[in-house]
């Protein structure tokens, strides 16, 4: 795809190497205009890039999901340099899904801190990030490994707006870390919550134990998490919840993976409905996150721009 136009000059531009549901929304919120590029991959499988936009002086805004890194990185890094050798003001980063989040610290002799070799890379390229709910477990800030200006966005607020459209509902938290935030979910939709003990036996083997919820057995249970990855949580806390006899059960969360065609079994399983934000593109993508991230990336946009 190739296009070229001409731009008013104060507007920024919204640039994505794949379609995303967020482009749209952001850059008709930022009363910005779509960047253009021309990608594509040579017979060896080096990437080709161009720009298409006029970016001289102009803000410049990338919006990219970090799922599946590995594949995207080499591109957007391509992207976000080749903007700043053509002028662009500034270049910032719209990553919804931020990975290497994980492995912050060494469990085990030898293994790489991914978390801090990925953020100073990229941190390179970009004039300022902004995420919805990164994994921040050892970490109290992405500021401690991103050397520039991080804005995190919540989750919780767009989960608790599709929640207050519903009624008789059970809150279910997972585990003691899904708590605080759970918590709040329910404070702002107004529905009761438990929250369950998991046991984590490997990246794909969990057990969920829930506490007494006879009482709410004529409720229909909504399962509450940031991410699914590979769908083990979510799928014992379905079968937890089965055991006590609740059989309406549906699941709200931020990000979905779903490895494996795991969104495919967590419905076989007997979910009846599965919901997540449009951070990763997905069929499930019923919650749009635009508005909770449009403060955070004014907020940039002007910092940038006052600072030079």
């Amino acid at each position: 795809m190739s296009h070229s136009t001409t731009l008013k000059e104060e507007a920024p531009l919204v640039f994505s190497l794949k379609p995303h549901p967020l482009l749209d929304p952001l850059t008709a919120g930022l009363d910005a205009q779509q960047g253009y590029l021309e990608t594509r991959q040579f017979p060896d499988g080096e990437s080709y890039l161009r720009v298409c936009s006029t970016v001289e002086n102009r803000p410049c805004i990338v919006v990219a999901d970090l799922s599946h890194p590995d594949e995207k990185y080499l591109p957007l890094m391509f992207l976000l340099e080749t903007l700043r050798e053509l002028g662009a003001a500034q270049v910032g980063l719209i990553a919804p899904y931020l990975s290497y989040m994980r492995q912050d610290c060494r469990f085990a002799e030898g293994e790489a801190v991914t978390s801090r070799i990925f953020a100073p890379s990229l941190s390179r390229h970009i004039d300022w990030l902004v995420t919805v709910d990164p994994h921040l477990h050892r970490y109290h800030a992405l500021e401690e490994i991103y050397t520039v200006p991080c804005r995190v966005v919540q989750g919780a607020p767009a989960l608790a707006e599709w929640l207050t459209t519903k009624h008789h509902l059970l809150l279910v938290g997972p585990d003691s870390e899904s708590e605080q935030w759970v918590s709040r979910i329910a404070g702002l939709s107004q529905h009761p919550y438990v929250i369950g003990e998991k046991h984590r036996f490997g990246d794909r083997h969990v057990e969920v134990i829930l506490p007494d919820i006879e009482s709410c057995r004529d409720r229909t249970a909504v399962i509450i998490d940031d991410v699914i990855s590979s769908g083990q949580t979510i799928l014992q806390c379905v079968q937890a919840l089965q055991s006590r006899g609740i059989n309406k059960i549906q699941c709200a969360a931020v990000h979905g993976i779903f490895a494996d065609d795991s969104d495919k079994a967590l419905i076989v399983a007997g979910l009846s409905q599965l919901v997540t934000t449009n951070t990763i593109p997905h069929p499930t993508n019923a919650i749009d996150i635009t508005p909770q991230l449009l403060p955070a990336v004014m907020a940039l946009l002007q910092l940038k721009e006052s600072t030079g």
